[in-house]
């Protein structure tokens, strides 16, 4: 069924983009061709998309992958794969907390604990459900073709169920248990975060240098931090096993100032001889590093800082006191005693929660971990045997440096929004794992019970992403394929996945995830292809973020350029580098412009305004026989260059360098077909030639399917217009090249004949003559084969250069400029061109005026004073221009001497 609507008479003067985008993905959508089903005979191709958070909204990474997403999964479409893209959303445990909390407060002035946890688990699921989902109504305007009917949440009937039944498998295997180890606090929303929920970022701090007295004759020692308060949960001091220095100090004590303790000097690796004094403090209650220094040498745990971020008993005196407080409070007490010994400034990575960029306390707490090791040795192989494939690789090398060094995964969270850990505890001391109350209350009988308050992190729902939307563990309940339906037959059809497209920062908290959950619950890879996109920064290199007014908000692209135009500027500059410098003046997060949007929004009038050409010439005839054997040179060139264009195309893509399929395309289009065979073509048009009307025909038609995956908007609707066999572009096949249409012959002489045009064109600006003038060019052959070269393109550089004829000549016309191309000699005779006295008197103006600054620029260079005192920037700055200088005056004597001296 073709889309209604359209005149097959001609495309509108002007491309409106929001029109066609508003009446195309609605008539796509209808036509279910996003739609995917388990029983199709065409092999299968299947992306789950990262489900954003529920609650978010569109930004330009978002913007960015899921480009990538539908240039990927149209193409596969057309390439006769059966496309299944499942989208979804996250229920963004601790992100969704804070919005619903500060969203209560606001309207009932209650804090969450007022409220009670029912109640407001209840108000959050109504919240969520009003204000959730935008960010993917938002991948509609973008045009991604979706399987909206499989749309899945993180919190639906069956995802839950899946996220319970990984639990209670891990935990009876063993791997998941409770225990105390170094974790992300938040001090300000109370709960445990992960290490992609810290934001690292560089700041000014104070460094500290402290002297700890040495006891029983051991040398003090200085040491050196950006939080002196922890110093009160100090258990030791490490200094290097290597460090000459402190060789006869290792197993001694000092004195820990304030606390007046003794702690022991331990031998460690970790301490840097290079750094201050090579002895550093260790706090195995309050660092990462320091507690894994604490478990090597069985240093006890002091925690001076509770999870509320004041100081705790074990602070002594400043037990109670806020951190910033102790933190003024320690630095005097010791500056009395005479022991802070010194303080510089000092910039170093401070991590703060994203959320609400409190100052993160490492603290050693009792949580659910999950045991890793085991998963982790059992996805090794398929990291070091390629099984599962990263672009770029170097992920993959850094993957299994990663799952080489595991740690044990907390996966519990001291929040109500999100999977509530199904642990029950009995009041007779048994401990039970139980999908519901009931199934609890199955197994503890009349003894009372209580389910663990705690839920479980983000990721580990998300981990099971890949086969969980596809039904897992029980497809023939919960593969939903929308109204109601269940495709069952979903995960023996779609999995393991295509592709996952994703950012660098969640290779290992997400990704390395997915494929321990599915190398034990399903069996296999969870995806064939790892592609790790860039991370988009501004045009100064810093990340872009909405809280610091750099941030772009990528409707905003779609409203001033179009859905088009804002996916191929991001495509074009997705290039193998890992960071964007993207292309866009913004100011307090409005955009003011960018040359690539531009450029992206220039190329879609472009080809609009060409294809409107095109058919506005072929009028209500839309099917052209294309000979067999082509007798012109521009016609074999063109189809030849096509044949290039998709191969390089497929080439670009089969290898995801999304930029230079872009960029072939825009070259193709905009130089080769339109600046130069359009050109061509009208003539011919003008005179009613049925093959040239043909290879029109054809080329754009390809090039529309070509432009599909990247363009879709323009393309469909270009396409509509153009009667072509198919219902739509979109489900149209793949352009596949015909080796047989490339003529390497006809692209060597078109070349020289480009060459050619550009040497007459260049005459014409030269000789100042307007582009209504016609030119008589004359030609010096010195061979034979020129001569029969220019005999067979003479008609066509005519056409190109706006010349009555093209002749060839023996010698040099008088009164003509001359240009070299190649082995021919190429003149433009100026009589009759123009006036040989006036432009005489002009040019010998120009001259003297170019000689004079010629003659400036010299006597500066000349100058000893201003080469050797000046910056060497403006000296060289100063040397172009004199060689600058130089070439106009040696082009305009060139150009006075064609004119002859006026005498004749």
């Amino acid at each position: 069924m073709f889309l209604e609507g359209l005149d097959m008479a001609e495309l509108p003067k002007t491309y409106d983009p929001h029109a066609v985008e508003q009446r195309l993905y609605p008539w796509w959508e209808t036509q279910g061709w996003f739609h995917a089903d388990s029983h199709d005979a065409r092999p299968p191709c299947c992306i789950t998309i990262p489900p954003p958070n529920v609650t978010g909204t569109l930004h330009i990474g978002h913007a960015l992958q899921h480009a990538i997403h539908d240039v990927l999964a149209r193409w596969a479409r057309m390439r006769g794969y059966n496309v299944c893209v499942v989208p979804g959303v996250d229920h963004a445990g601790i992100g969704t907390q804070i919005k619903v909390s500060q969203h209560l407060y606001d309207t009932t002035g209650q804090s969450p604990r007022e409220i009670g946890r029912e109640a407001w688990l209840e108000a959050a699921i109504r919240w969520s459900t009003e204000n959730g989902g935008t960010i993917l109504r938002q991948l509609r305007a973008l045009g991604c073709a979706y399987d909206w009917r499989r749309e899945r949440y993180t919190l639906d009937d069956g995802y839950y169920h899946a996220v319970l039944a990984a639990f209670r498998h891990f935990y009876e295997r063993g791997w998941i248990y409770r225990g105390e180890r170094m974790v992300n606090w938040c001090t300000t929303c109370g709960t445990v975060i992960s290490d992609l929920e810290v934001l690292q970022e560089d700041e000014s701090a104070s460094l500290w240098s402290i002297r700890y007295p040495g006891l029983d004759g051991a040398p003090d020692v200085t040491v050196s931090t950006t939080r002196p308060e922890t110093m009160l949960g100090d258990t030791a001091v490490a200094v290097n096993p290597r460090d000459p220095r402190w060789q006869a100090a290792i197993g001694r004590t000092v004195r820990l100032p304030l606390m007046d303790r003794p702690i022991p000097i331990v031998a460690d690796d970790y301490a840097d001889p290079e750094f201050g004094s090579g002895a550093v403090k260790v706090t195995p209650g309050h660092d990462p590093n320091d507690w894994e220094i604490g478990l090597r040498h069985s240093l006890p745990v002091v925690k001076v800082i509770g999870p509320d971020g004041r100081i705790t008993a074990e602070g002594g005196r400043f037990a109670g006191m806020s951190r910033e407080e102790a933190r003024k409070q320690v630095l005097e007490q010791l500056e009395a005693e005479g022991l802070l010994v010194g303080r510089e400034e000092h910039i170093h990575a401070i991590p703060r929660h994203d959320r609400c960029e409190t100052v993160i306390e490492p603290l050693p707490m009792e949580q659910w971990f999950v045991s890793m090791r085991d998963m982790a040795d059992a996805v090794l192989p398929w990291y070091r045997e390629e099984k599962i494939r990263f672009v770029p690789d170097r992920f993959r090398e850094s993957g299994i440096e990663w799952l080489e060094n595991i740690r044990d995964w907390c996966i519990s969270r001291q929040l109500w929004w999100g999977h509530r850990i199904p642990i029950y505890y009995g009041e007779d001391g048994r401990t039970v794992c139980a999908f519901s109350d009931e199934e609890a209350r199955a197994a503890f009988g009349d003894t009372p019970f209580r389910q663990e308050e705690d839920v479980l992190d983000t990721w580990f729902s998300s981990a099971l992403w890949p086969f969980a939307v596809l039904g897992w563990p029980d497809a023939a309940r919960f593969a939903y394929a929308g109204n109601g339906s269940v495709d069952e037959g979903s995960l023996a059809a779609f999995h393991p996945t295509t592709w996952m497209i994703t950012g660098r920062d969640i290779l290992y908290l997400w990704v390395a995830r997915m494929a321990m959950t599915a190398k034990e619950f399903v069996g296999e890879i969870p995806f064939q292809t790892v592609l790790v996109h860039p991370t988009i920064q501004t045009k100064e290199g810093r990340r872009m973020s909405r809280s610091l007014g750099t941030g772009i908000d990528p409707l905003e692209l779609i409203r001033v350029y179009g859905a088009d135009a804002t996916r191929l500027m991001l495509l074009f500059q997705c290039s193998p580098n890992q960071d964007i410098r993207f292309d866009a003046e913004v100011k307090d997060n409005q955009l003011e412009s960018s040359f690539t949007g531009e450029m992206c929004r220039n190329f879609c009038n472009k080809v609009w305004n060409a294809s409107r050409f095109v058919l506005m010439n072929l009028g209500d005839e839309r099917s052209y026989a294309l000979p067999a054997e082509l007798e012109r040179l521009d016609d074999r060139w063109i189809l030849g260059r096509y044949q290039r264009a998709v191969t390089n195309v497929s080439d670009a893509l089969e290898r995801y360098r999304f930029d230079e399929a872009a960029s072939e395309l825009y070259h193709f289009v905009w130089t080769e077909f339109c600046d130069w065979y359009i050109e061509l073509s009208k003539p011919r048009l003008r005179a009613g030639d049925a093959v040239v009307r043909a290879v029109l025909l054809t080329v754009l038609e390809g090039v529309m399917r070509l432009l599909h995956p990247l363009a879709p908007f323009l393309s469909e609707e270009i396409w509509q217009q153009l009667g072509a066999a198919g219902e739509a572009c979109m489900t149209s096949p793949w352009p596949e090249a015909d080796p047989a249409r490339v003529d390497d012959a006809a692209e060597a002489t078109f070349s020289r004949l480009q060459d050619l045009v550009r040497a007459i064109r260049n005459l014409r600006v030269e000789a100042n003559v307007g582009d209504r003038v016609q030119l008589r060019p004359q030609i010096a052959c010195g061979s034979a084969e020129d001569a029969a070269f220019v005999a067979e393109v003479a008609e066509l550089a005519a056409a190109l250069t706006g010349s009555a004829a093209i002749a060839m000549c023996q010698a040099a016309p008088p009164q003509s400029l001359a240009a070299v191309v190649g082995t021919l000699d190429v003149y433009l005779p100026l009589e009759g061109l123009v006036d040989a006295a006036a432009e005489r008197e002009r040019l010998g103006r120009e001259l003297e005026k170019a000689r004079k600054e010629l003659e400036t620029l010299r006597r500066k260079l000349d100058n000893e004073s201003f080469v050797t005192r000046a910056p060497a920037e403006v000296v060289g700055q100063a040397r172009a221009r004199a060689v600058e200088a130089a070439e106009v005056v040696a082009r305009l004597e060139r150009r006075l001497a064609s004119l002859g001296d006026g005498g004749s």
